[in-house]
């Protein structure tokens, strides 16, 4: 495993023209360049469910203990939920379409601007929902674990899944056990490839046979235990073997062992380590790494370079606080690759596995490892 080192994070009042300005920096790679012609969809991918506004309190010793004060070093606020997606995949230069539910209250107006504007996301399909306030997440950082309270009233009745989905060269979709999404199959019957991940079944069932929408899928990632409960299986690389029975491609996720795929057309298989990171918050780890595989899927690499992309966006993740606060974009991929390479003690083995990222990161992307990121707080203003 390759070593890398934590990233500092640091409290500031972000303001939207600074969310701008990180957005235009982090969008000056993209991957599918060399693909993209005219006619190709508008989008590179769509997304939609429910934005929460996230509040994460960092520099926690302890888990709060009940009938005390408890006192954060840090604090941040970002959107989250769907828009943890929705960020990374920004991050990573895809030109990305969220249509989802937003409070017409200060979070909704905030969390709005911190994706269209801050990050560059398309919202035309989205709207803001009069009278409705948009659902709340605290989370609590600590010992690299989190704690979560959430709140927030049922969706509006009518949840942004639109009828007729904008063309776009893929989809991310999470799969509930039980019940079909429409516009999933809607959106395959375009052309559109749909990549799926699927929540704990609450129900106890786990049948496959109620991921209805996986017939759609062109790839499906659980995790070992998700993947292992589905299949019956003991072992999460046998999971994944019985998934492409179902789906094309199965990608498991193994925790602090990496993650292991199979790609039933091409009768590919590959398994990546994890890299060995400080992790400090895990919030929104496993959205980074489907972004990950979405993107190097789309850019027609080799499955073995698509994990290590998702298993590095992942772990460099973990080391920030937050959700789509923590996805990294081009310029922390970049230093991260910089840093290792500059190590003496790094194995010539495990780095040739990342010089795939070679001609992927442009020079004039150079920053200084560590890396400090800004974390937006609600309540400056503009001028602050």
């Amino acid at each position: 495993m390759m070593p890398s080192h934590a990233i500092a994070g640091e409290e500031t009042g972000g303001d939207p023209e600074h969310l701008t300005q990180t957005a235009r920096h982090q969008a000056q790679v993209d991957p599918l360049a060399a693909l993209r012609a005219p006619g190709d969809p508008p989008w590179d991918v769509y997304l939609t469910g429910t934005v929460f506004l996230d509040i994460v309190f960092t520099g926690l010793d302890t888990a709060p203990v009940r009938g005390t004060e408890s006192w954060a070093r840090g604090m941040g606020s970002s959107p989250g939920g769907v828009a943890n997606m929705a960020a990374a995949l920004a991050r990573l230069g895809l030109r990305t379409s969220l249509a989802a539910a937003f409070g017409d209250d200060h979070y909704g107006e905030y969390c709005w601007d911190a994706l269209a504007r801050g990050e560059g996301i398309d919202l035309t399909p989205s709207r803001t929902v009069p009278g409705w306030h948009s659902p709340v997440t605290v989370s609590m950082a600590y010992e690299g674990e989190r704690t979560m309270i959430s709140h927030g009233h049922e969706p509006p009745p009518e949840e942004p899944a639109p009828d007729c989905p904008p063309p776009a060269r893929a989809a991310v979709a999470s799969l509930t056990p039980g019940r079909r999404a429409p516009w999933i199959a809607q959106a395959a019957r375009k052309g559109t490839r749909i990549f799926a991940d699927v929540g704990w079944d609450d129900t106890g069932a786990w049948d496959l046979a109620g991921l209805a929408d996986l017939e759609h899928c062109e790839a499906f990632l659980p995790n070992a235990e998700e993947a292992m409960r589905y299949t019956g299986s003991t072992c999460p690389k046998a999971a994944a073997h019985a998934l492409t029975e179902h789906v094309p491609v199965a990608v498991v996720t193994l925790g602090a062992d990496g993650a292991y795929a199979v790609d039933r057309r091409t009768g590919e298989t590959a398994e990546v380590p994890a890299i060995a990171v400080e992790a400090l918050d895990p919030t929104g780890a496993g959205d980074v790494f489907v972004a990950g595989f979405v993107t190097g899927t789309l850019a027609g690499w080799p499955l073995a370079d698509r994990l290590a992309l998702a298993g590095l966006t992942a772990a460099l993740s973990v080391q920030e606080f937050g959700g789509s606060l923590s996805a990294p974009g081009w310029s922390e991929i970049g230093a991260w690759w910089r840093r290792v390479q500059s190590l003496d003690t790094q194995n010539p083995a495990a780095l040739r596995r990342y010089a795939f990222l070679d001609p992927l990161i442009p020079t004039h992307l150079d920053r200084p490892w560590p890396l400090r990121r800004a974390v937006p707080t609600i309540g400056f203003g503009r001028n602050t």
